[in-house]
């Protein structure tokens, strides 16, 4: 089998690693920007190994659920998960409404460097046991994600400057 695609999304803010973890890991702050200007309601957020984060996404009229199940947990250097693409509000996979071929199953890992009092954040996501299909449509779609989490890390930029008064990256 060939190499899967992967995003990788490398992301300097101008605040100190635990603050960039804060962002990731507290659920009112994680509702503030994952998913900007949509709004997300985070249902459930267990921060444990085995542990699950489910949210709802709400966007024109609808809603998508999807979730985590946390496989690592190194803070505040690490984040492991399994993110599951679609599912329902109860956590069971369902099939994507919108993109029937998108990834079951993501793995998502996140990596929290401390520079100073600045912190890059490298995310990655690979497609976690794909089909053909999923594997096709996932190579094609990736490099476009870049700006929904540009729109997002924007606003831990902002959260970043009211708590240093620091301006980010």
């Amino acid at each position: 089998m060939s190499e899967l695609p992967e995003l990788v999304i490398d992301r300097a803010f101008d605040a100190p690693r635990e603050l960039v973890w804060r962002e990731w890991t507290d659920p009112d702050l994680l509702g503030r920007w994952y998913g900007p200007n949509i709004e997300t309601v985070v249902h459930r957020f267990d921060l444990t190994v085995g542990g699950v984060w489910l949210h709802e996404m709400k966007m024109g009229g609808g809603s998508n659920f999807q979730k985590a199940v946390f496989k690592e947990i190194n803070q505040p250097e690490r984040l492991v998960w399994h993110h599951y693409s679609s599912v329902d509000l109860e956590g069971n996979d369902t099939a994507s409404p919108m993109m029937p071929d998108w990834p079951k199953v993501l793995l998502t890992t996140l990596t929290f460097e401390a520079m100073g009092e600045k912190t890059n954040v490298r995310l990655s996501q690979i497609p976690f046991e794909p089909t053909d299909n999923e594997i096709a449509v996932f190579a094609k779609m990736k490099d476009g994600m870049s700006g929904g989490w540009g729109k997002g890390y924007a606003i831990i930029d902002d959260d970043s400057y009211r708590v240093t008064g620091r301006v980010g990256l």
